[in-house]
This record gives structure tokens, C-alpha cells and sequence, in this order.
């Protein structure tokens, strides 16, 4: 005997559409961020190692968008960062090697690399485009040999 599953239909279903395309994330031409990034001596150093590959394919990539979410909400966004310049490590998560790399470690960095101020907090578009910046690295990455 199968069951059968009830579907409750929605009361708003207009609701359920702007959640659908509020949740399409933007696309953005990083090429000219990579070039220039590339050419830094400090930034092209960082690269993934061996545990840090296995760690993402692990976790898998939503989990670590979701990580480096959080992690530039908490890190990056705030207007004032009382250990700005000193508050991502070196090391221990993926998405830290990323910021690094990218100029999203701190908002001197991100002013310096990304052209936006510090001084104030970010908002959700900025901190959806640090996060896209920090998810292309680790892709390209990822894709690497």
C-alpha cells in the first residue's frame, strides 16, 4: 500500500515568489579583481592545501558559503571592528585563506582592494558580493590540479 503524501497549498503565494527571487544570488565580473590580485606578491601566496580541499568537499560548497557568511557578517560588516587589521587568521578554515587572498580579511584591505569605505557597517548587497568574492576563489581553487 503507498501513502500519500499531503501537500498543504500555500495562503501567499506571492510571498513564495519574492523569496525565490530574492534568493537568486547576483553574478559579478571579478576578471579585473583576479588580474590585480594576482599581481600582489602577498595575496597570490595563499592557495589551499591538501586539508583544506578535503575539508570543502566534506562540508561541501553551501556549507562553506554559509560559513563565509557568517564569518563576514561577524568580521567584515561591522562599522566598527575593534581588532580591525588583526581579526582573520592566517590559517584554520578555508574561507580565512580566501580573505586573505582577496583583500576581504578586514575593511583596510577591502577599502584598499574592493574600493569600500570603512567606517561604517556593510550592507546586505556588500557583504552578498564579499561573499561571492571569497566563494570564486575557493572554486577556482578547488579546480585547480
Amino acid at each position: 500500500m503507498m501513502s500519500q503524501k499531503y501537500i498543504q497549498p500555500s495562503l501567499f503565494p506571492e510571498e513564495e515568489l519574492q523569496e525565490d527571487i530574492s534568493s537568486e544570488r547576483k553574478e559579478y565580473d571579478l576578471t579585473n579583481l583576479f588580474e590585480r590580485l594576482a599581481k600582489s606578491d602577498f595575496r597570490s601566496r595563499f592557495h589551499l592545501s591538501k586539508k583544506d580541499r578535503e575539508y570543502v568537499m566534506e562540508k561541501g560548497l553551501p556549507t562553506i558559503r554559509k560559513h563565509a557568511e557568517d564569518f563576514v557578517t561577524k568580521r567584515l560588516a561591522p562599522a566598527v571592528i575593534p581588532n580591525d587589521g588583526k581579526q582573520t587568521p592566517m590559517r584554520g578554515h578555508p574561507v580565512f585563506l580566501a580573505q586573505h587572498a582577496t583583500g576581504c580579511c578586514c575593511r583596510g584591505c577591502f577599502f584598499k582592494w574592493h574600493h569600500i569605505s570603512a567606517g561604517r557597517a556593510l550592507t546586505k548587497e556588500e557583504q552578498e558580493y564579499a561573499v561571492a568574492v571569497l566563494m570564486a576563489w575557493i572554486e577556482k581553487q578547488m579546480n585547480k590540479g
